[in-house]
């Protein structure tokens, strides 16, 4: 497709950084768009295998300490969600479970696979850590030795999720994914290192994410093309 065409169906706007990017060549350009659409992809089917992966960890856990329901429970009266620290994370619960009631919808199942990643996530904030035991460290069996210049406890967990959260958001929202930060300029590291983030939470995991990944993961070679371009 001739780029003045192209860019006429993506917009000016959208357009404009990868040209920049590209020193103002325009074949570069379209590549380049199509090597972060690409990288894209794959990112959000590795953090959609990631998510399932903790989400799943986070509920064996929570079934062995709190039962069965322990989600619907979380946010009935007395529940560990309903506490004054743990609102948001309560309303987000309630309001699917109060949906799914009223569908005649409901199981644990359900529940469980109609929250976004923000829930989990939220599982090693202070607060809901707190509330759910302390045990959600748990899950991660291998996990780093904290020193006592890092402490690799459910506040870094957190900040960890978050950074794979934000990716995650960046992709649904259709931002690019291959610049530096505010800047018209090609930069992979980020990329590289929220995948390597991923890599080594599967492994604390106990998970050999190259054997889950098996023909899904082309991340270093993608980048590598989007470094050579």
């Amino acid at each position: 497709m001739k780029f003045l065409d192209f860019e006429r169906i993506v917009s000016h706007n959208r357009m404009s950084r990868y040209v920049n990017a590209c020193g103002g060549n325009t074949r570069k350009a379209q590549t380049l768009f199509r090597y972060n659409l690409r990288i894209s992809q794959e990112m959000f089917t590795i953090i959609s295998c990631f998510e399932v992966a903790i989400r799943n960890s986070i509920d064996n856990q929570l079934i062995a300490s709190n039962g069965n329901d322990w989600l619907r429970d979380s946010v009935l009266p007395g529940g560990f969600l309903t506490g004054p620290d743990t609102v948001k994370s309560f309303g987000i619960v309630k309001h699917t479970y109060d949906k799914l009631v009223s569908e005649g919808l409901y199981s644990h199942t359900k529940l469980l696979s109609g929250l976004d990643f923000g829930v989990w996530k939220y599982m090693y904030s202070p607060p809901q850590f707190r509330a759910t035991g302390r045990v959600l460290l748990r899950i991660f069996p291998y996990k780093q030795r904290s020193t006592p210049l890092l402490h690799v406890n459910h506040t870094y967990i957190f900040n960890e999720l978050d950074k794979i959260n934000t990716l995650r958001n960046r992709i649904a929202h259709h931002e690019p994914i291959c610049f530096l930060t505010g800047q018209d300029v090609v930069y992979t590291d980020y990329i590289k290192k929220e995948y390597q983030n991923i890599q080594t939470l599967f492994s604390w995991m106990g998970i050999d994410g190259a054997s889950m990944l098996y023909g899904l993961d082309h991340i270093p070679r993608i980048c590598n093309q989007i470094d050579l371009l």
